[in-house]
């Protein structure tokens, strides 16, 4: 070992407490920074390195606690806690600000048309499912057919809701067809995120004791995470796709906007943005990434496979995704 930073700093885990909210949140307002989309695959692969060594007892010569801290998440921000692969740029949580309010935005603003709505939640929702791929929770192996299939079932069965919702609101009041695309989003979130982890819900996902010591895959964790994830995701499109509406539905009788039709697109974006900058993170707060449950809660045979190899244990933990 070289240098004066102690070996005494656990980085496994995150540097805030994730028992409260507020820790979470701090710690989600670094893994989903979009300014780490721009770093570059140096600088990425630099933090893994500091990272790495770190963990093996080498500490690089005059690095201090918060450059560790930097290059930790850095780390986290573009490699997946499981399989410890580098993540696809879009479908990392640094990507989402950036990557949804131009899709949402697109999608509040060109809401009104059948083909439009048919294109922008077939965007959406191959996006989601790039981000729902990318942020899977285990690390086993998923098959292209098991991929291609979930894309499709995903995406069909969103646009079919937004349709289905936009005939609906024929003969309602306009203002009610700005929330058509919030309404989809979130019954294509209930669609999207179980059947592009659905090989999880067969299979189970790694379960782990509090020092880490891989357990067994669970099922029933595995169905525990994907509701958790699908209650935060649907929580991030809250803000960012029903305040924006109201704004604009007022801005556009307003004579600036009557003038200059084309900053119709441009400021719902910006609304969106502003409100996804808060609401990514904060939604990703409102659960534990490192999520557990009782012993008594997974499958029979599992119980008993723990009760054996670690009579002592009473609560499993396990990465829930994003």
């Amino acid at each position: 070992m070289s240098g004066d930073l102690p070996l005494s700093i656990n980085i496994k885990e995150p540097r805030w407490d994730q028992s409260t909210f507020m820790g979470r949140a701090q710690h989600f307002f670094m893994v989903t920074d979009p300014r780490n989309v721009l770093l570059s695959s140096e600088v990425l692969d630099d933090a893994k390195s500091i990272v790495e060594d770190y963990r093996n007892g080498i500490v690089k010569p005059g690095l201090t606690e918060d450059q560790l801290w930097r290059a930790k998440y850095v780390y986290d921000s573009a490699f997946h806690p499981d399989t410890g692969e580098k993540m696809l740029l879009i479908g990392r949580m640094s990507a989402q600000v950036p990557m949804n309010m131009t899709i949402t935005g697109c999608m509040l603003t060109f809401y009104r048309t059948t083909p439009a709505v048919v294109f922008w939640q077939w965007v959406n929702q191959s996006f989601n499912a790039i981000v729902n791929y990318t942020n899977r929770s285990g690390d086993a192996p998923i098959t292209v057919n098991q991929l291609g299939a979930a894309y499709v079932s995903a995406t069909t069965g969103a646009v079919v809701t937004a349709l289905g919702l936009k005939s609906l609101t024929k003969h309602l009041p306009a203002i009610m067809g700005r929330f058509v695309p919030f309404a989809a989003v979130a019954a294509a979130n209930c669609i999207n995120i179980p059947f592009m982890r659905q090989r999880e819900l067969k299979h189970g996902i790694p379960v782990t004791d509090e020092e880490g010591n891989r357990l067994g895959e669970s099922a029933s964790a595995a169905q525990q995470a994907i509701a958790q994830v699908v209650v935060s995701r649907i929580g991030m499109a809250v803000p960012a796709m029903a305040i924006p509406p109201v704004i604009m539905n007022a801005l556009e009788k307003k004579a600036f906007m009557k003038r200059f039709p084309v900053l119709n697109a441009p400021v719902q974006v910006g609304l969106v943005g502003l409100c996804l900058v808060f609401a990514t993170p904060l939604c990703c707060a409102l659960f534990p990434q490192k999520s557990s449950m009782k012993v008594s809660s997974l499958e029979p045979e599992l119980q008993e496979s723990i009760r054996q190899s670690s009579p002592h244990t009473t609560t499993v933990y396990f990465n829930k995704g994003l």
